[in-house]
């Protein structure tokens, strides 16, 4: 599986760099890693996701793709 580098934004802020195959994986991996239940997640769209009130967004780093 091809995976990419996206930047995990909250607003303008950026928040972590992530390696996943989606903008949706990138999100609930980020999401995980800060303690939230995927039933606390809710889906906004393909690349954006909300927790308590806050809308957070993957966005593609440049660069080529990788296969581990």
């Amino acid at each position: 599986m091809i995976r990419m580098s996206w930047e995990i934004r909250c607003g303008r802020r950026s928040l972590s760099l992530q390696r996943a195959s989606t903008a949706r994986e990138a999100l609930i991996e980020y999401l995980r890693s800060m303690g939230c239940r995927d039933e606390e997640m809710s889906t906004l769209g393909t690349e954006t996701m909300g927790w308590n009130g806050a809308v957070y967004r993957a966005v593609a780093v440049g660069g080529a793709p990788t296969i581990p």
